[in-house]
């Protein structure tokens, strides 16, 4: 229930999640791809030594860039994870406490600063 409850806020943060590690993973397969082909086709000067002669570049630099495919989404699960997790406790926090002295905001201050919330703090009498 606490998801359908903030059911616009869950779809936000999935889809913005979802599209931003989609990118990292883009640039970790490109940047795995275009070394394979810099390293099969020879212009690495230092690593030259290492090359091998091929007669077709296609089949490693396709197998490289489906390798770190599979690599960074795995990689990526795990963040897209922790994000998760971390939104499932900001949500709970919001719905328990109501940032008084009795119920303070658990979350940090960026994050409170983010979505307007403030710990009120209990007054100490002065004698």
């Amino acid at each position: 229930m606490l998801i359908l409850r903030n059911i616009v806020r869950v779809v936000v943060i999935d889809k913005v999640t979802d599209f931003l590690l989609f990118i990292g993973i883009l640039v970790v397969v490109a940047a795995s791809g275009a070394f394979a082909f810099l390293f099969f086709d020879g212009r690495i000067t230092f690593l030259s030594s290492y090359t091998p002669t091929l007669n077709f570049y296609v089949v490693p630099i396709v197998l490289v860039i489906i390798g770190a495919y599979i690599i960074a989404s795995a990689f990526f699960s795990v963040y897209g994870m922790a994000v998760d997790t971390l939104f499932l406790c900001f949500l709970e926090d919001l719905e328990r406490n109501d940032g008084s002295a009795d119920k303070p905001y658990y979350m940090s201050s960026q994050l409170m600063k983010i979505v307007g919330k403030k710990n009120v703090l209990a007054r100490r009498d002065s004698r």
